[in-house]
């Protein structure tokens, strides 16, 4: 679309403030086209003035600046002044506004043929369309041309040179609003499972009570659309009937709110992935047929966990550490490390030796990805913070997820295994200490004398001995194992 800085400025009319736009007025041709020699669009700079849009109330005379037609009428200005003799356009204020909240304006301005017209007929027609950017109203409207004044009966108006449509005294092309497609929140976000209202609505000059109002939404997303909801309803004695068709489930659109307020909003209901694009909402009342467009985003919030809930280094092994975003939509993510040691200040970045897995689609469309990196003990010594920072466009501000390098555990089942076998040598010296003792009682017995000197001690000291020296050579192995 093609984006024009807008100049706004307030004038006091008799009845409220006018709002006065830059726009441009398109037409068809006036030059070569793309690489296929198509139709281009040729653009006219042009103002398009709204009469008494709203009520002055509360504005200061002092913060508005005059707005002034030429003193000379020129054949080949183009000035739309547009009048709204009983159309109320809801959030029209916020074009008051846009100017200081420092918000651009695209409007454009093209010949229009209402059904069942002539090209050239008259009165002419033409459709305007404003649309405030960052948020706003978005307005199409029907502009249809009023009859000249002129302060002789015999003076000839003066011929707009490009449209060859008569002029005011004033050397405007004077119009009223006859139509309007209107949408006061033109993009939208909605999480995946919610519901959402796309707001659109319409209003028009003498419409014929009973006659049918038609309403369509479609949606178009990477170069695929389809029809989501058709309805033709009317206004009749007793109740509005309507036709109506709908191609999506949990997707409804109110009859006689559309009749009888002008609401032709479309409420979806427990959003997908696949729900997400660009909406047209058309209506047609009568001669008149026009649209609006709406954005629907959705969103969802990536969940993050770490690999490990606490990190140790028992040794000068490196560790891997895995953050893991969850489910989260759209594809947007940004993963970054940090290292924080408890001597240091300000935090280290350590993206630059992390890698990422590939995307990973679910079959709800959301996606979910991995970060890697390997920390060494050298460099994330106890007390050391690490932390994983997840930047997504549904987070205002980046999500953390953190774990603090703690000290190595006491080797306690290494003490408590040497202490085991410590006991059990004693244990074994002592009941083969035993085993002798009674041997040398029993030689005394029998011979009747003390034969204790001559009993042979080697054996037992020898299993002793074989007994401490096994344990030695098996606590570095268990050390080491453990």
């Amino acid at each position: 679309m093609f984006t024009i800085l807008v100049f706004l400025s307030l004038v006091y009319g008799l009845e409220g403030a006018d709002v006065v736009l830059s726009c441009s007025l398109i037409e068809e041709g006036g030059g070569m086209g793309g690489m296929m020699g198509g139709a281009m669009f040729k653009r006219t700079p042009s103002t398009l003035v709204f009469r008494d849009l709203v009520g002055n109330d509360g504005l200061s005379p002092e913060l508005v600046t005059p707005y002034s037609p030429p003193e000379t009428p020129n054949a080949d200005d183009l000035i739309f002044e547009l009048t709204l003799p009983s159309i109320q356009i809801p959030n029209a204020d916020l074009l008051l506004h846009a100017d200081c909240n420092e918000q651009e304006v695209v409007c454009e301005i093209s010949r229009y043929v209402p059904r069942g017209a002539e090209l050239d007929s008259l009165p002419a027609h033409f459709i305007g369309s404003v649309q405030l950017e960052g948020g706003g109203i978005s307005l199409t409207l029907v502009l249809q041309t009023l009859h000249s004044e002129t302060t002789q009966s015999d003076t000839q108006p003066l011929m707009q040179s490009k449209l060859n449509l008569p002029l005011s005294q004033s050397g405007t092309l004077q119009t009223e609003v006859v139509f309007v497609v209107f949408s006061r929140v033109p993009s939208m976000v909605a999480p995946i499972g919610g519901d959402v209202l796309l707001d659109c609505g319409f209003r028009q000059k003498n419409s014929v009570p009973g006659q049918d109002v038609a309403l369509e939404w479609r949606i178009q997303h990477r170069g695929n659309g389809r029809k989501i909801l058709d309805m033709k309803a009317r206004e009749t004695e007793a109740d509005v009937g309507q036709d109506l068709f709908v191609d999506r489930e949990s997707t409804s659109a109110e009859a006689d709110l559309l009749v009888r307020d002008g609401n032709a909003s479309l409420t979806l209901r427990r959003l997908k992935v696949t729900d997400e694009g660009t909406y047209i909402c058309t209506v047609g009342s009568g001669e008149f047929q026009t649209q609006q467009i709406v954005q629907l985003h959705i969103t969802q919030s990536p969940r993050i966990t770490l690999s490990e809930e606490k990190l140790t280094f028992q040794d000068t092994t490196p560790q891997k550490l895995s953050c893991h975003c969850h489910r989260y939509y759209p594809l947007d993510v940004q993963v970054e490390w940090f290292s924080q040691a408890s001597s240091e200040e300000e935090p280290v970045s350590l993206s630059k030796e992390s890698s990422l897995s590939s995307h990973r689609q679910h079959s709800d469309g959301t996606y979910s990805l991995s970060s890697h990196l390997t920390l060494r003990p050298d460099k994330s010594p106890p007390g050391t913070v690490i932390t994983c920072r997840v930047s997504h466009p549904t987070l205002e501000t980046p999500r953390d997820a953190t774990l603090t390098v703690d000290k190595p555990e006491p080797q306690t089942a290494f003490w408590t295994i040497v202490l085991m076998l410590a006991i059990s040598v004693v244990f074994l010296y002592q009941a083969f200490k035993g085993v002798g003792g009674s041997a040398q009682e029993k030689k005394y017995t029998r011979e009747g004398k003390i034969k204790g000197e001559e009993c042979d001690e080697g054996p037992l000291q020898n299993v002793f001995l074989y007994l401490i020296l096994h344990c030695c050579t098996q606590l570095p192995l268990m050390n080491n194992s453990l």
